[in-house]
């Protein structure tokens, strides 16, 4: 895992924030909140992606497009993903299977 950025503001918008039907099954079932992972996601902690990722959204950050995080939940073997789109009119909550 790559380590998390310290800073706690907001670096993009989320726009209008949705989440699929699986994720929020899947979110209840581990009690893992939707709000953590969104403040996670939007401060700069991308989660459980690899080096290259972690870059991609940086410089995703500074030009205007599309953020990606990728957080395992409680018990670790179960993903969900977050994404934000390149416009930041909306951010969506899945899982793998959802995309």
């Amino acid at each position: 895992m790559i380590a998390t950025n310290s800073n706690c503001r907001q670096r993009f918008p989320l726009g209008r924030i949705v989440a699929t039907p699986a994720a929020l099954d899947t979110l209840a079932k581990s009690g893992d909140s939707a709000h953590g992972l969104l403040m996670r996601h939007v401060t700069g902690d991308f989660g459980a992606v690899c080096k290259a990722d972690w870059k991609a959204n940086e410089d995703a950050i500074a030009n205007g497009e599309r953020v990606f995080s990728a957080y395992l939940l409680k018990g670790g073997t179960t993903k969900v993903w977050v994404i934000t789109e390149a416009d930041r009119s909306s951010t969506c909550v899945l899982t793998p299977d959802d995309y």
